[in-house]
């Protein structure tokens, strides 16, 4: 039965920290190996609760919620050709929030195997994991939700991809002891039975659909489940649970693109839904999504431009394979031969001519990289992707 009341706020317990042997030197090392005392959150169950935020707050959330859905379904038989770059500009925003950036074309070309800085390496795999999110969607739990972090953090084996973490993480300046930390999440020992609980509040459809997403994201932040990359699979299970209440539909509204507009607004939203006050996260949430649904609709704009453009450039007979390349390298701006021929279904010899052609026409660009082959991108396309970083509030791109 679902209970309404004002929203539990944060409690605390006394924990005690005995740091490694190795970790304790010098002349207080003895003291150190005795034990430290220091205040660990207690999370309430939040499942079977519903959030009363005011009046302005719920406005707020149901306008977004309207918005989001209207420019879903705006896209209709276009999904195919957009989303897949919403789905990667939402990827970088959210990558962009922990201070990983990159730019359009150091993020596309890691895709199809050219070599990449680490951010956009890192990007990448927020990429497979906002894939994954949608991918679980239709069945939100604590098992997709560990699918999502083995995603992201594939390859980083020390920061045990896929489990529940079984240490202390906490924030604050010291990186050795969560003594004196601004914040320490629960204990490991809480972390399963909150997380199960945290799925049950978000499958409760008898709360409106943004202020559950918004309300669970606050409270899986809080939780801080994993040991590393809780900030981007916390976006990416929103993302899921936009699907999961039917207000995205076909594709990844770049909600965290509208976060980066206010970062420390963001953060301290998490800090007012600590001490019991959902209103700054919601309405968060809501001026995020309004402010992505803005700007991907000009990132639409911009592309459609661009692609009408190439179809006066490229002199092509009307069945060449280049036409299709072009609708390829709007939604794909960096290509191989592979990528091609798999896209066309064709072999790969009978990539070159089209490609050639798309070259010729100026539309796009080839370049050798050693040992990884010839590759083609679109400068147009990038920039307008660049562009949309740009504009949602993106530090120097690398």
């Amino acid at each position: 039965m679902t209970s309404t009341t004002k929203w539990p706020p944060l409690s605390y317990e006394d924990r005690q920290w005995v740091p490694s042997a190795h970790a304790a030197w010098g002349a207080r090392a003895e003291q150190d190996l005795a034990g430290t005392r220091y205040q660990s959150a207690l999370a309430p169950e939040i499942a079977g609760l519903t959030p009363e935020p005011s009046t302005p707050a719920r406005e707020a959330a149901a306008e977004a919620e309207r918005e989001l859905t209207r420019f879903d379904s705006e896209l209709g038989s276009r999904v195919a050709a957009f989303a897949p770059v919403l789905l990667r500009s939402e990827a970088a925003s959210s990558s962009q929030i922990e201070n990983l950036t990159a730019s359009a074309r150091a993020i596309f070309s890691v895709e199809v195997g050219a070599k990449g800085n680490r951010n956009a390496e890192s990007i990448a795999a927020n990429t497979g994991a906002m894939n994954a999110a949608l991918d679980v969607a239709r069945d939100l739990s604590a098992g997709s939700i560990r699918i999502l972090h083995s995603v992201l953090l594939a390859g980083q084996p020390r920061h045990t991809p896929g489990h529940w973490r079984d240490q202390p993480v906490w924030i604050g300046t010291r990186a050795d002891s969560p003594v004196g930390a601004s914040f320490v999440a629960p204990h490991q020992s809480h972390v399963p039975g909150l997380m199960d609980d945290l799925v049950a509040f978000v499958s409760d459809l008898s709360v409106a659909p943004l202020i559950s997403v918004a309300v669970g994201h606050a409270q899986f932040e809080t939780i801080h489940p994993f040991t590393d990359g809780n900030g981007r699979t916390g976006r990416a299970l929103s993302q899921a649970m936009l699907r999961h209440r039917g207000v995205t539909r076909n594709v990844a509204v770049p909600v965290s693109a509208g976060l980066l507009a206010d970062v420390e607004g963001y953060h301290a939203a998490l800090t007012a839904y600590r001490a019991g006050d959902v209103d700054p996260i919601i309405e968060a949430f809501a001026a995020a999504s309004l402010r992505a649904v803005h700007n991907a609709r000009q990132l639409v704009a911009d592309i459609d431009e661009i692609r009408q453009s190439w179809n006066h450039r490229l002199k092509a007979r009307t069945d060449s394979n280049a036409w299709k390349i072009l609708d390829l390298l709007a939604r794909r701006p960096v290509l191989n031969t592979a990528v091609a021929a798999e896209e066309l279904g064709i072999a790969r010899p009978n990539v070159h001519p089209p490609l050639k052609a798309i070259v010729a026409a100026g539309i796009a660009k080839q370049q050798h990289e050693h040992q990884r082959g010839m590759f083609w991108r679109s400068d147009e396309i990038l920039a307008a992707i660049d562009a949309f970083a740009v504009r949602a509030g993106r530090r120097s791109a690398q």
